[in-house]
């Protein structure tokens, strides 16, 4: 097995002064944050989900995660595994009965798919030493208000390909 490390969802947090979203990830026994850049949707269906929220429609995590179950898998673990040339890589691993699959996945959509049906988190620990970096713990709450506010005016015309990492 792996070297991994437990991670908590701190939330999505918005770089300043370009709004580009960022998960934020903390390991759960030390001071390390895993920033991760993505993408407006995936922030959008990170924190919706995160709060409770339940769309009349399903969104696509929402989707994802109906077919997993459907299938009888259960989603065992996400793991943030690597990153290269600048873009993170993650590992949803899903078990059916006893074998396990691992799938491979942008971190956001993993983490995404995580959130609604409270799967635990991980990075592994080299990764972590890697990328891994000290933030204050300090919330700043325009910050979070600025992004909220982000979220409320955006349409689905927003949604245009990015650089989902």
């Amino acid at each position: 097995m792996s070297d991994r490390v437990p991670l908590d969802l701190i939330g999505i947090r918005v770089e300043l002064p370009t709004n580009t979203p960022i998960l934020l990830l903390k390991e759960q026994m030390g001071d390390r944050y895993l920033p991760i850049w993505i993408n407006t949707p995936e922030a959008t269906s990170i924190a919706l989900a995160r709060d409770g929220y339940t769309p009349q429609r399903p969104m696509t995590h929402d989707l994802l995660t109906q077919i997993i179950e459907e299938l009888g898998a259960e989603v065992q673990e996400v793991v943030v595994t690597e990153l290269r040339g600048g873009t993170f890589f993650a590992d949803l691993v899903l078990a059916v009965g006893e074998d396990r699959h691992t799938i491979s996945s942008r971190p956001s959509d993993a983490v995404s798919v995580a959130v609604r049906v409270d799967a635990p988190l991980f990075a592994e620990r080299e990764l972590l030493e890697e990328a891994g970096v000290l933030i204050s713990d300090q919330t700043d709450e325009d910050e979070i208000e600025k992004f909220r506010e982000f979220l409320d005016e955006i349409d689905p015309g927003d949604f245009a390909a990015g650089r989902d990492q």
